[in-house]
């Protein structure tokens, strides 16, 4: 989710996230030009930052600093077309349109440092937003050393990372880290119930707590396509794994990776509740699937449960590489059918 609420008042920012923007923006004349946002997917840490970008550059912010929204420079930022904005995304755009890319090229970084040494056409600050940043290929990432530690005069570099283990030691030690406030179980709910979901507390469990995520997740065909993958899940004696299999195919080329990390995802869910059942706990994301758990939790051996849910951590960490989704899944399939011998 990557929206830029156009905001009178901080009561248009995130909730869970006014405190944190107040404060950062009381003290806008000693903030650090580098700032690596981070959090975990679904907290909002894209929008904590796209919050500050709009309150550098609006031309009338309120006296505790928010975005007027009214401005001309707030209505480029709500249009996408403000010149002293600059987002690098791993995104490419040919004559089909735009598609998702696995790294930030250098060519990227290197129009970024251009770009960030013209001088502002609003005549204010300049601010660039670069997301995922643990996305930066290695060159890129060397290329952007020097400006992160001597920036042009008001210039801010904002990243965004919900992986900064991955970010290089000299990218993190350039930047003040700000960790994106994750609100609470409350405030999550309420935030979901305004936005029309009936059921927050379902979408909260499959998404750890992560709202916006939640709202994702609540997606009507999303849940289809999980329902089924579960559904197969809980039942691995007559799980069909050339079936499921090609329903990963039924997918769009360019969508099929994204549908293996759900399903890698789904299975980390899975067995994580299978773990919490067989310990005598209750599960937290399946909480319609207690009988299956509890048959299927007395019928595996954990140590061979917990080296299967590494494996899966593992695959997790491999997705951003070339890959067949298909007979990845498949090989996923086969070796959690065969825990229950």
């Amino acid at each position: 989710m990557s929206e830029v609420a156009t905001r009178e008042d901080p009561a248009a920012t995130l909730p869970w996230q006014r405190a944190l923007v107040r404060s950062l923006l009381g003290r806008r004349a000693q903030l650090p030009h580098a700032l690596l946002v981070t959090g975990p997917t679904g907290t909002g840490k894209r929008i904590l930052a796209q919050t500050l970008a709009q309150a550098l550059l609006c031309e009338s912010p309120s006296a505790e600093g928010f975005a007027c929204g009214q401005c001309a420079s707030c209505t480029y930022v709500a249009a996408g077309q403000h010149p002293d904005l600059r987002i690098v995304e791993p995104v490419e755009i040919d004559d089909d349109g735009m598609k998702p890319v696995e790294w930030i090229g250098v060519d990227k970084i290197r129009a970024l440092i251009r770009w960030s040494e013209i001088t502002s056409h609003r005549g204010g600050a300049k601010v660039a937003l670069i997301a995922p940043a643990e996305r930066m290929n290695e060159a890129a990432a060397n290329a952007l050393l020097k400006t992160l530690e001597e920036p042009p005069a008001a210039t801010y570099i904002l990243l965004v990372s919900h992986l900064p283990g991955r970010l290089p030691a000299t990218i993190v030690s350039r930047c003040q880290r700000i960790a994106a406030p994750r609100p609470t179980r409350d405030e999550a709910r309420s935030w979901l119930i305004a936005h029309g979901i009936d059921a927050p507390d379902g979408a909260l469990a499959q998404a750890h707590g992560a709202p916006l995520r939640a709202l994702a997740l609540a997606d009507a065909q999303y849940q289809a396509e999980r329902n089924a993958w579960i559904g197969a899940f809980a039942t691995p004696a007559t799980l069909e794994v050339a079936a499921m299999g090609a329903r990963i195919d039924a997918a769009p080329r360019e969508q099929r990776k994204e549908v293996l990390a759900a399903i890698v995802d789904w299975l980390l869910g899975w067995c994580s509740d299978l773990a919490r059942v067989h310990a005598g706990a209750a599960p937290v994301a399946h909480a319609g699937f207690e009988k299956p758990l509890r048959e299927l939790a007395a019928s595996v051996a954990p140590a061979a449960l917990f080296r299967y849910h590494r494996q899966l951590l593992t695959q997790r960490a491999l997705l951003a590489h070339p890959l067949s989704p298909r007979l990845v899944a498949e090989a996923l399939m086969i070796e959690y059918r065969a825990l229950f011998g």
